[in-house]
């Protein structure tokens, strides 16, 4: 990829490999993917982003699951959020989070100030500037979505996107390995929830 500083096909790969290896010998489904979001964090993104004006190099990643009593999408396996957040808990019909489950479709938002008001800050330290999801499918129905984002605007790209997307197969597979579904329900509810809709003010805006 000449001109573009993201790491190469074959880093990329690379990273993915080991981090399928990873997940595999993985205690639990959470300790699965997180060794898939830690990819997402560290190899997404144009680090050339940060450097413009009034940006800074702050990204995080994690997972979205939707949880056995269709309410929330709660997040596991994160990189980079507020330790008191590490049970997020988003109403299923929030914003982009429940529009990749009410369409099942991936989400690119290249800059969130254009977004709008379509656009909700869950994360407790920073607005983000750019951010992507890709959905988890599972017996052909989304059990979750892994996600990234960046504080910087136009950080993400298509490009980005798709690796996302090859991120979201591999959880996927690691879901079903680590038996996902029985230990996202022994998890929930968890005790330190941190439920958005307590916490973020306004009106959520599906």
């Amino acid at each position: 990829m000449t001109g573009d500083p993201r790491p190469e096909p074959e880093a990329f790969e690379a990273a993915l490999r080991a981090a399928l290896a990873e997940a595999a010998a993985a205690p639990d489904a959470e300790a699965a993917l997180h060794a898939l979001a830690r990819v997402a964090h560290r190899c997404l993104g144009d680090p050339r982003a940060e450097v413009r004006p009034g940006e800074r190099d702050y990204r995080i990643a994690g997972v979205l699951l939707i949880t056995p009593d269709r309410r929330y999408n709660m997040l596991v396996g994160n990189v980079g959020f507020p330790p008191e957040q590490r049970r997020l808990m988003i109403p299923i019909g929030w914003n982009h989070p429940g529009r990749v489950v009410a369409t099942g479709a991936p989400i690119l938002i290249r800059d969130t100030d254009a977004e709008g008001g379509r656009f909700r800050q869950f994360l407790k330290s920073s607005r983000m500037g750019s951010s992507v999801y890709a959905p988890i499918r599972s017996g052909g129905e989304v059990v979750g979505q892994i996600v990234a984002a960046a504080q910087a605007r136009f950080c993400y790209a298509e490009a980005d996107l798709a690796r996302l997307c090859l991120l979201a197969e591999a959880a996927a597979l690691a879901w079903r390995a680590a038996g996902g579904a029985a230990w996202l329900a022994a998890d929930y509810p968890a005790p330190d929830a941190w439920r958005a809709e307590e916490h973020v003010r306004g009106e959520a805006i599906a």
